[in-house]
């Protein structure tokens, strides 16, 4: 018995394999109709005499046909080569025509990009001078230098030559440049547009980065005659009312910043008028 299922088992490969397409057949067949290759491989010739491969595949319990190309471009072997990866990508649960609609969408530049982060943050922006910052800057740092290129194209090279000119000199701006970026490249790998296997280019930049100069100069002060004037003009500005009034105690109390911006309630004492 064991003899007999060996035999059968052989048997069946022979024929299997006398079933598979051979690239002599590929080249010469013209009768139109779709040629079985094994494993859901086909070449479809049609009236025109066009040869074509499609693989037929379970996606997640449906049945798809997806085409590999021009039999004219892509030989026998590439066809089951890729064939088998995407049988195998299935059979692990994978969206074979998801990815491929994925891979056939347009990447993005860094321009394209960075206004499509923007629009989407337009609503946390604290204020419209905020909002345009955002964008001028790197329409200033960025995108003369990057702008054009696609987001799946970017190294930290790249962004490296971006900063370097920047960070010694206004390192404030450089420093939300940086941020901006980070921001637009972890949008690009959670929309599609960048591997994830690419580590975000702008990860580590500053390691190789000049330390920035620390600034020591003090702020400018306001000549004591001015004040009064200040505070009127302090009065009518549109503000934050909150702000408006802790930088009036500030003057008033000739106290530090930090202090009036650590300040409780429960340190004023009211009816004594009398702050610890």
């Amino acid at each position: 018995m064991a003899d007999t299922a060996s035999q059968d088992s052989r048997d069946g490969r022979q024929a299997r394999a006398r079933r598979r397409l051979t690239a002599v057949q590929v080249r010469t067949i013209t009768t139109p109709g779709r040629y079985g290759d094994g494993g859901g491989l086909y070449l479809v010739v049609d009236r025109s005499g066009a040869r074509r491969w499609v693989v037929r595949l379970v996606v997640r319990g449906t049945r798809h046909d997806l085409g590999l190309g021009s039999a004219s471009a892509v030989s026998l072997a590439e066809a089951r080569a890729e064939a088998a990866r995407l049988r195998a990508l299935a059979r692990r649960g994978g969206d074979p025509l998801a990815d491929r609609r994925r891979a056939q969408r347009p990447v993005p530049t860094v321009r394209e990009a960075a206004i499509q982060v923007h629009a989407q943050r337009a609503v946390t922006f604290r204020s419209a001078k905020h909002r345009h910052q955002w964008l001028q800057s790197l329409a200033q740092a960025v995108f003369p230098v990057l702008g054009d290129r696609p987001v799946d194209a970017v190294t930290s090279s790249d962004i490296l030559a971006v900063l370097t000119p920047i960070w010694t000199t206004t390192p404030e701006t450089a420093r939300r440049v940086k941020q901006r970026l980070k921001v637009i490249f972890e949008w690009a790998v959670a929309a599609g547009y960048r591997p994830a296997a690419l580590a975000n280019p702008v990860e580590g930049v500053t390691r190789v980065l000049p330390r920035p100069p620390r600034e020591r100069a003090h702020h400018p002060a306001l000549p004591y005659a001015q004040v009064p004037a200040l505070l009127q003009t302090l009065a009518t500005v549109e503000a934050y009312e909150p702000t408006k009034l802790a930088f009036e105690f500030l003057i008033l109390t000739a106290a530090r910043t930090s202090e009036v911006l650590g300040a409780r309630w429960d340190e004023i004492d009211r009816d004594a008028r009398l702050w610890v």
